[in-house]
């Protein structure tokens, strides 16, 4: 078969995702029309990832077709009026759909999607991505994505942009050297629009806060909050699951204040191992997070006023935001993260409960490249040796960047240090991209 004679069959997938948008809009999924329209298009740009996310979408319109002629037939029966030439077209348009999915799977789709390399996780980050959001979508009794609260419907085109981020932004830290580069920027991005999103919320733009009441952006009250009321576990939930599934990379990759940290020693000098920022990595954590959690138990027992905790939590929060303007700035360390913030030594000592670890290899040569470059102050000669960073490592991934003899990786039981990086990026981008479709207060 000619090269265009092949290219000609994807027209099958091209109409078969149109016949889903039109029974879509018949359901009045609008922003499901769109989200298929736009798969589509990009169809043609003949990425690798685009044809596994395609055949995804094509196994499960077909499900959709099947339960549809069912519920058809059913009712038609059920009322005595005739099915069986339904039937025929339900099932004509079933095979349809695997036709075009079969065409896909097959040598054509292979041959014409022939683009773009990391085709498999950069799929998965999109199918993650877009799956998660689905659910907490559906789950959550309110408009949750900001194109369901302002067009409503248009939930699924929102998804599934934030998919096509996702997918570039693995691409892009797949890449050698990648993650150290890319990491800092989109952390910055998320705290800015979850910052945003509250500045325009306390503007008087109320469909930017998630609930419509405003709950104070301090990482310590994810512990502290509920303590003082009683009530209140979201949070908590969240952040614990995020630790199990990625360790304590909640704190270099999600957490919305860290980000601040992170630019404030970047404005600092180069990083270097530090024993007193070591030592206080579990001392100052320590007495801070039983600081936290003690004075919500007594404040919560003297029965003080909501908005009294509350101005007690901001001097907390705003103490720390002196940390890092002062120290982090001047050491370039993160100062903050590593010796102030309760929910930074919750997150590495809860993570030690996740299987993600960072190790470093026999054959180190004991460079330093990765010294300079941890600002979470977990790397010197003695880290080195142990062969293993300290326990404010945060899984942040600059070491591994940085090293340029491949001895600092990702581990994961059962793979390979390269499967366990890529695994690891497909899980902490498809995170961030969830939390920046839902960063608000």
């Amino acid at each position: 078969m000619m090269t265009r004679e092949r290219h000609l069959l994807m027209i099958l997938p091209v109409v078969a995702l149109l016949l889903l948008g039109a029974h879509s809009l018949r359901a009045g999924d609008s922003g499901m029309v769109a989200a298929l329209v736009a798969l589509a298009g990009l169809m043609f740009l003949r990425r690798g990832w685009v044809r596994i996310v395609l055949m995804v979408v094509l196994a499960w319109g077909a499900l959709v077709w099947v339960e549809t002629a069912m519920n058809l037939v059913g009712f038609r029966q059920a009322v005595g009026a005739p099915w069986m030439r339904l039937m025929a077209i339900m099932t004509g348009v079933v095979v349809f759909d695997l036709l075009a999915l079969l065409v896909v799977a097959a040598g054509p789709g292979r041959r014409f999607f022939s683009r773009g390399d990391h085709a498999s996780p950069r799929a998965a980050v999109f199918l993650l991505t877009v799956v998660a959001l689905a659910v907490i979508r559906a789950k959550v009794p309110f408009p949750i994505l900001l194109a369901d609260r302002y067009f409503p419907g248009w939930g699924w085109m929102e998804m599934a942009a934030l998919g096509v981020y996702a997918q570039w932004i693995a691409g892009l830290m797949l890449a050698p050297g990648g993650h150290g580069f890319v990491r800092p920027r989109i952390w910055a991005l998320f705290s800015a629009v979850f910052f945003g999103q509250l500045a325009l919320g306390l503007a008087g733009v109320e469909g930017m806060l998630m609930t419509g009441s405003l709950h104070l952006p301090v990482p310590a009250l994810i512990a502290g909050g509920p303590v003082f009321r009683g009530e209140g576990l979201f949070m908590p939930i969240l952040f614990g699951v995020t630790v199990l599934l990625v360790g304590p990379a909640w704190c270099s990759h999600l957490c919305y204040i860290g980000a601040w940290d992170d630019a404030m020693s970047r404005r600092g000098p180069r990083p270097a191992p530090s024993a007193a920022v070591r030592r206080l990595s579990v001392i100052g954590r320590g007495a801070t997070l039983a600081l936290v959690v003690g004075a919500a138990l007594v404040l919560r027992a003297m029965g003080v006023p909501g908005s009294t905790a509350v101005l007690l939590a901001a001097a907390f929060g705003l103490i720390g935001v002196g940390v890092m303007a002062f120290a982090s700035r001047r050491m370039g360390l993160m100062v903050h993260c590593t010796t102030y913030c309760p929910m930074g030594l919750v997150a590495n000592v809860l993570g030690r409960l996740s299987p993600w670890r960072m190790r470093i290899g026999r054959d180190c040569t004991g460079c330093g490249a990765c010294f300079t470059c941890c600002r979470y102050s977990a790397l010197d000669a003695d880290r080195v040796a142990a062969g293993a960073p300290a326990l404010s490592c945060t899984l942040c991934g600059d070491c591994v960047s940085a090293c340029a003899h491949g001895q600092i990786g990702y581990r994961f039981p059962g793979l390979s240090s390269g499967a366990a990086r890529t695994a690891f990026i497909v899980l902490v981008v498809s995170l961030h991209a969830v939390f920046l479709g839902v960063a608000r207060i």
